[in-house]
């Protein structure tokens, strides 16, 4: 059973991260461009949890433990940039 459902996940991970990759060159403003900078960072860790579920290494938790950090950060300084304008008061 998992032999069929990690392939579908990962297919259907790989499409929505295709789609925010449109949002984020195609879309209209600034605040939906951070959201799919955002949708894709959350994309990446699930990607990333895939592959270690399916070379059965721990590494990869750690790895997506780290792009979950700087996707926050990355989120919350570009939120302030286009709120205020500049990041370092």
């Amino acid at each position: 059973m998992l032999s069929i459902a990690i392939p579908a996940a990962l297919f259907m991970i790989a499409a929505a991260m295709a789609l925010n990759l449109w949002r984020l060159v195609r879309g209209p403003d600034l605040p939906d461009r951070i959201l799919a900078l955002d949708t894709l960072a959350i994309n990446t860790i699930a990607l990333v949890m895939l592959f270690g579920i399916i070379l059965a290494n721990a590494v990869y938790f750690d790895v997506a433990l780290l792009i979950a950090m700087t996707g926050f950060v990355g989120t919350a300084a570009l939120c302030k940039f286009a709120l205020i304008g500049d990041i370092i008061e």
